[in-house]
């Protein structure tokens, strides 16, 4: 299935914003048996730290990547390149992996889930914040054009 160009960039936010919210739930429930402000910074750090070098990042790059795209409508999948896509996998599997052996003790589940969660989630919010200002854009060339300057 083919979709317009701006398009993609309302599935990355979908996307993201889907997984960032089950993320950050998972680990909102189990944080009230782990309440501490140094728990609360250690959540803050995880997120800080996924923003500025990876979500932040990636959110720059495939916004740069679409809004390149010449043609005007493309495959649904093509909101994220094959490197994305495997480390959305990694990611997913190595939590789910993580919560289901035990490996990782519920205090470290309600932090890292915490900060990680929030941190996509974050990346959801500017790719549809990167939608809505792609789609203003187009409007202005569209009005522009039918006012024939």
């Amino acid at each position: 299935m083919k979709v317009k160009r701006n398009t993609l960039l309302l599935l990355a936010c979908l996307v993201w914003s889907a997984a960032g919210f089950n993320i950050l739930r998972i680990g909102l429930i189990a944080y009230p048996a782990y309440r501490s402000v140094l728990n609360l910074l250690l959540s803050i750090l995880v997120f800080a730290v996924f923003q500025k070098f990876i979500f932040g990042k990636l959110v720059k790059k495939h916004t740069a990547r679409i809004c390149s795209y010449v043609e005007e409508r493309h495959f649904f999948l093509k909101f994220f390149d094959g490197k994305s896509f495997a480390i959305m996998a990694v990611m997913m599997s190595g939590g789910i992996g993580l919560r289901v052996s035990g490996l990782a003790p519920e205090q470290f589940i309600a932090v890292f889930y915490t900060g990680l969660g929030a941190a996509l989630l974050l990346a959801g919010v500017l790719f549809g914040c990167n939608f809505g200002k792609a789609v203003l854009a187009d409007a202005k060339v569209q009005n522009k054009i039918e006012q024939g300057e």
